[in-house]
């Protein structure tokens, strides 16, 4: 059992930063795939970025390459997103979610309760 709690998400100017994190609970943090997505009003979730079990691969949705990175510390159960750049269409709640390696909600097994973030023109 695995569960998620995020931080850090708030409103900021267009071009501006926000970090993300999610700490998680339970031992098994570090035999999970770890990823962001998010959901605007009136829109599905999303696929944002997913780090795997170490750490050393990652992958992240075309809209935001570039602009986010994903990362974890296994010895602090948390996995952190960093936003740079961010634009209007940034906006939604973003969740973290532990599962298999996957762009698919349908592969994580264990959500977080979402974190807003709002990016003002």
């Amino acid at each position: 059992q695995v569960q998620l709690v995020e931080s850090g998400g708030g409103l900021v100017q267009a071009g501006g930063s926000l970090r993300l994190s999610c700490a998680a609970s339970g031992r098994t943090f570090s035999s999970y795939a770890m990823a962001w997505f998010r959901q605007a009003p009136g829109k599905e979730r999303e696929f944002v970025a997913i780090i795997n079990y170490s750490g050393r691969s990652t992958n992240y949705a075309d809209s935001v390459k570039g602009r986010f990175t994903i990362s974890r510390d296994n010895a602090k159960n948390t996995v952190y997103l960093q936003m740079n750049s961010l634009k209007p269409e940034d906006t939604a709640v973003y969740y973290c979610a532990a599962g298999n390696w996957g762009s698919s909600p349908i592969a994580y097994g264990y959500w977080g309760q979402g974190t807003q973030v709002t990016v003002s023109s």
